[in-house]
This record gives structure tokens, sequence and C-alpha cells, in this order.
């Protein structure tokens, strides 16, 4: 039960921070959030027992993609300052 528990409560927090993401306006919180959520991810899977694809999700998805994506962020030219 305690593990379903468990199951159930992260993917409450994976549909919040889904919402999250696409809610929130400033592209670098919504980065962040992306790396929260592929964190949780992460989590989900080593706690179903696929801790190969836990590994990948954390380095790739948590990892790298959140750091291009802010890399990208960082290096957008605005043309208006609005």
């Amino acid at each position: 039960m305690g593990l379903e528990l468990l199951n159930i409560f992260i993917l409450l927090l994976l549909v919040v921070t889904a919402l999250a993401a696409l809610r929130v306006r400033d592209l670098i919180t919504a980065a962040a959030v992306f790396g929260v959520y592929s964190f949780l991810m992460c989590l989900l899977w080593a706690e179903m027992g696929a801790v190969d694809v836990a590994f990948t999700e954390a380095t790739v998805g948590a990892g790298v993609s959140t750091v291009v994506l802010v890399a990208t962020i960082f290096n957008l030219k605005r043309k208006s300052n609005d």
C-alpha cells in the first residue's frame, strides 16, 4: 500500500509540473519546471524497477536537456523590449 501511495503522489506531482510548465510565462522558469518534471519521471522509473531507464532519464532529461534549454534561452536575441 505504501508504494502505491508513493506512485500516486509522484503521478500527481507530474501532472502539476506538466501544467505548470505550460502555464508559466517566463522561459527560464519553464525550463526549470521541465527539469523537475524529468527528475520526477526518473523517480517514477526507478520506483518501478527500471533503473536503466531512470538513469537515462536523469542524465538526458533532467541534466543535458535542461542545460541545453537554459543555454538556448540565454542566447536568444529579443527584437523589442516588451
